[in-house]
């Protein structure tokens, strides 16, 4: 199959991309720039170059590829996000997945595509529930003002890629190289200064992602059938009072201090409050059986060992 990914540089895509060739795909990439493109080239990928926000080049570059799949991955996340202003941060990245996504499906579309594929996320479902979310649990209602534009977004992607009779595998806390939770990261860096308290408790709870399961879910996705949202997480939901001093000890960086919410708040902001203290995990249950797909890191104990390995 011919399948063509938007994103093809960042961490999801060139994993996928690398496996999507080595199962016997032809892909193609599609980049802004050649920017960070030598590796794919390394790996015997094409790419071509189309801006998502200029709907005449990536009409003209999804027309020359002709691809039978396609794949939205593409992101603009700073490497560094100050959650006090995710909005700000965010902003690129908001446009890639509604103006962006439009372009893109559309010249889809076009060329005749018959697989959709597209990236969202497994962490911003409503928080005021038990137990990790299901896919039809609803996303949140009421999310903290600098993170509504964000969650606006991505429901713009989820259904435009509905619309399109696609499939969206919402991610949960991605890590793994080239990743602020990487070996080089930034976060893992802050958590090695010491730099990260647990906020309100760190009642929040995460579900995590390694690059390359993401990645693996990505080419069932592609080779399959499956419509709607999945969750792609791990299969260990864990409260950050639980897995940031994991991590820190890994790291041998001092235990995480506590810090009240209230007192948090000035430096991170409402949703840097709301990330730390209110977030719920996703079952992936549905992604096993509608994939047949399953995480090769079962939980973020066993990833967090590898990428902290050399520390």
């Amino acid at each position: 199959m011919r399948v063509l990914i938007a994103g093809a540089t960042g961490a999801i895509g060139a994993a996928a991309a690398r496996q999507l060739a080595a199962g016997g795909h032809e892909v193609v990439g599609l980049a802004r720039s050649d920017r960070r493109t030598a590796a794919l080239a390394g790996a015997g990928i094409r790419v071509e170059q189309a801006d998502l926000l200029d709907a005449a080049t990536v009409h003209d570059a999804v027309r020359r590829v002709a691809p039978e799949a396609v794949v939205h991955l593409a992101t603009a996340i700073p490497a560094e996000l100050n959650p006090k202003h995710i909005d700000r941060d965010f902003a690129q990245t908001n446009l890639l997945r509604t103006q962006g996504a439009r372009n893109l499906f559309d010249a889809a579309s076009a060329a005749g595509a018959s697989r959709i594929v597209a990236e969202g996320v497994a962490f911003a479902y409503d928080p005021d529930g038990k137990g990790a979310a299901h896919e039809d649990v609803p996303l949140w209602p009421t999310p903290p003002k600098t993170f509504a534009p964000v969650l606006e977004a991505m429901r713009e992607l989820e259904s435009r890629t509905r619309d399109a009779g696609g499939l969206v595998l919402r991610f949960g806390h991605l890590y793994g190289p080239n990743t602020a939770f990487g070996a080089d990261g930034s976060f893992v860096k802050q958590v090695k200064a010491g730099k990260v308290p647990l906020v309100g408790g760190g009642t929040s709870v995460f579900s995590f992602t390694h690059a390359e399961d993401a990645a693996a879910a990505v080419v069932a996705a592609v080779e399959g059938k499956a419509l709607g949202a999945l969750n792609i997480v791990d299969d260990d939901p864990a409260r950050m009072a639980v897995w940031l001093p994991y991590l820190a000890e890994l790291l041998g960086a001092r235990k995480p201090r506590s810090a009240p919410a209230a007192l948090a708040k000035f430096a991170v902001g409402d949703w840097g409050v709301a990330y730390m203290t209110r977030l719920r995990g996703a079952d992936n249950s549905h992604a096993k059986s509608a994939l047949a797909w399953a995480p090769r890191y079962s939980s973020w104990r066993d990833g967090f060992k590898e990428i902290t390995s050399g520390n």
